[in-house]
């Protein structure tokens, strides 16, 4: 079990002893209506709006010309907890806890765990990544402009729109199917480097409660210069519901603690 695509497939889902995350009960899916202004009024995204979803999938991912695989495990608390568990043959290599100010990970391989901030997703898939990003990517759903943002306006191929606005350094691209308003790439180009994280999404079906489509199928590529890791994550199974869900996460004994440095 290679450990660089477990710890990828957390990217794209992508602390010492910790409690569980507590939750309550959600009501069901729905459309998000929020009311966008200025330029942003004219975006025609449509969200995938759940207090929870769950999930399990398989990713396949290409490292150094290589092909590893991993089957993964999501559990979501909207805008509160992304939880994620990674392995192979039923037996756990990695487990991911993310919250809107952390990163915790547990490397069952190596006995190690990590407890910081989201400059390890950073370095994990060298673009910029914050909670809200990791969230949307997993959703994918739109992630709107900050107020005051250059916002440019476009038509994408098949006649969608395209939405692109810098943020932090980093150049946003969006673009949105004309049928659905679902978000189906997102391109993150970091200004003035050579690197760069593009996500498609495919196979929008239906999932049970919610009245918008959900990605079954994801495919990022994240370079760097000349090197390009790729990986794709394909659902089985997703659950988006009213079901209370916990977000266990507890050190065992005699891990190491490490940085995340490179």
């Amino acid at each position: 079990m290679n450990k660089s695509v477990l710890l990828l497939a957390l990217g794209l889902g992508a602390g010492a002893c910790h409690r569980a995350v507590p939750t309550t009960k959600g009501t069901a899916p729905s459309v998000t209506t929020a009311v966008r202004k200025g330029p942003e009024a004219a975006v025609k995204a449509v969200d995938f709006d759940s207090p929870f979803l769950t999930a399990k999938g398989k990713v396949q991912a290409t490292l150094k010309g290589n092909q590893q695989s991993a089957t993964i495990n999501v559990r979501m608390r909207r805008d509160s907890a992304i939880w994620l568990s990674a392995g192979l043959l039923g037996i756990e290599g990695v487990r991911a806890l993310l919250t809107p100010d952390s990163v915790r990970v547990i490397n069952r391989l190596e006995k190690t765990y990590f407890a910081g901030g989201y400059d390890y997703l950073t370095k994990l898939l060298n673009v910029p990544v914050s909670f809200a990003q990791a969230q949307a990517l997993l959703l994918g759903n739109y992630q709107a402009a900050p107020a005051g943002a250059a916002l440019t306006l476009g038509t994408a191929p098949g006649g969608g729109q395209r939405v692109a606005y810098p943020l932090n350094g980093v150049l946003v691209e969006q673009l949105v199917q004309a049928a659905t308003g679902r978000v189906e790439k997102l391109t993150l180009t970091e200004t003035g480097t050579d690197r760069a994280l593009t996500t498609d999404y495919a196979d929008f079906q239906a999932v049970d409660g919610a009245r918008v489509p959900f990605a079954h199928g994801i495919s990022v590529d994240a370079r760097q210069g000349s090197v390009s890791t790729k990986a794709t994550l394909k659902y089985s199974k997703v659950s988006a519901g009213r079901a209370e869900l916990s977000f266990p996460f507890d050190r065992p004994k005699g891990y190491t603690r490490v940085t995340g440095k490179k």
